[in-house]
């Protein structure tokens, strides 16, 4: 059956906001799932913003623990610099049980962003 309501999570991982600094999510939990996709929405720029995302992992939710995940075990490519009214997206192919966005600021203003991340392959479901 074609059904994705109940076998993907969505989980918040940077609030929609308008970003004027570099912003980190939370430690997310991948505990039970084994796939994971962060998708990353963004709205107006303002005053020539410059801002980047990547992708963190860690066994721990210290955050002194994270570290920038290899390219080899991203899928995709996020963008060099992220575009004004875009979505743009990425996979997860570490084995670390937590993940974290981060969103910096290289230069400018601020954009207006937020980001998803979308957990898979549920050891249990229906997903709630």
């Amino acid at each position: 059956m074609r059904d994705l309501v109940h076998n993907l999570a969505a989980v918040t991982a940077v609030d929609p906001a308008v970003l004027s600094a570099t912003t980190t999510s939370a430690a997310l939990d991948l505990l039970g799932c084994d796939s994971a996709m962060f998708l990353i929405n963004t709205g107006a720029i303002i005053g020539a913003g410059d801002f980047t995302a990547k992708v963190q992992d860690s066994d721990t939710t210290t955050s002194g623990d994270f570290i920038d995940v290899p390219a080899a075990r991203v899928q995709g490519v996020l963008p060099a610099s992220l575009a004004a009214s875009s979505t743009a997206k990425v996979g997860y192919r570490g084995f670390k049980r937590y993940v974290r966005l981060v969103i910096t600021k290289n230069s400018g203003t601020s954009i207006a962003a937020g980001a998803m991340l979308i957990k898979g392959n549920a050891a249990d479901k229906p997903v709630a």
